[in-house]
């Protein structure tokens, strides 16, 4: 049986997170004029029943490890947050700003990870970070002039609340806490806190917005395993890069369905990115082979 190592795990899980996130996303837009709070919560219903039918099916007991249920409720809090608002940045500001906000989630996962984690960061993987960053920016061409202060801050939070997130997820994987019963948790308390809402302003819906918000839960269920798993086998700094291939893939899944062509700009932020993620597996890849 051939043992592929935690670190390339990581990395194919979180690349695959980011290709169903970029369905998600194109889903959510297909979806129409819904309500953010109900966006979310079909979101997280739909992870939550398959969460629910893994555990039972894997024989896995809906039990939270001594001492793991404040960081379960730090997970689901962070991660409702990060959900919320970037929906509602999604649904209140150009989509490309709303975009860059949410990307700033994989550095304030290294941050939390560097500070409560105590992971060691070195300043190559600080500037490969950075220019994957950067490789973002000529791709999204955020408009900051006459951008809406408030849902700005908003997906600045999201941004925030998603990184904090990741980096208890890794927290509780260091700990012994299966991926499936994080995600059955965290999906339960998103739906319990969204639940209210909706019952008192629910908005009817087309078969066709049900079937998008349907597609749009599956996918989305889909990468919340995958990262949650890439984050239980690797650290934040090794990677979080890899996660601007979302940029990509919605690039293409624009092309595809939307008709929109990338301009020169965007074509050099993809070779920015893909440049950064494969010096910083080369770089993991030479430790790795050096501390052998």
């Amino acid at each position: 049986m051939i043992k592929i190592n935690r670190k390339y795990l990581g990395i194919f899980y979180i690349i695959v997170s980011a290709f169903c996130f970029a369905l998600m996303n194109t889903f959510v837009r297909l979806s129409g004029d819904i309500p953010t709070v109900q966006k979310s919560f079909f979101r997280n219903l739909i992870a939550l029943m398959f969460a629910f039918i893994l555990l039972k099916k894997n024989k896995v007991e809906i039990k939270w490890h001594k001492g793991n249920l404040k960081f379960h409720f730090i997970r689901s809090i962070a991660g409702t947050i990060g959900i919320l608002c970037n929906f509602y940045a999604v649904d209140h500001m150009v989509l490309s700003d709303a975009s860059m906000l949410n990307k700033m989630s994989p550095f304030f996962a290294i941050i939390f990870s560097l500070i409560f984690l105590k992971e060691k960061v070195s300043l190559t993987q600080v500037i490969i970070v950075i220019s994957a960053f950067l490789g973002s920016l000529f791709i999204i061409k955020p408009t900051f002039i006459g951008m809406e202060f408030f849902p700005a801050v908003i997906g600045f939070l999201g941004g925030m609340g998603a990184g904090a997130a990741y980096t208890t997820v890794r927290y509780l994987g260091q700990n012994g806490e299966n991926g499936t019963f994080i995600v059955f948790f965290f999906s339960l308390f998103s739906c319990l806190v969204t639940l209210p809402y909706l019952l008192i302003n629910f908005h009817s819906m087309t078969i066709v917005q049900m079937i998008y918000l349907i597609c749009a839960g599956l996918t989305a269920a889909a990468g919340q395993f995958s990262i949650t798993a890439a984050y239980r086998c690797s650290p934040a700094k090794e990677i979080s890069v890899y996660d601007y291939t979302q940029i990509i893939f919605s690039a293409i899944l624009g092309l595809i369905i939307f008709q929109q062509i990338p301009d020169m700009y965007s074509i050099i932020g993809y070779i920015i990115i893909i440049i950064s993620a494969v010096i910083m597996f080369v770089l993991n890849n030479r430790n790795r082979d050096n501390y052998n």
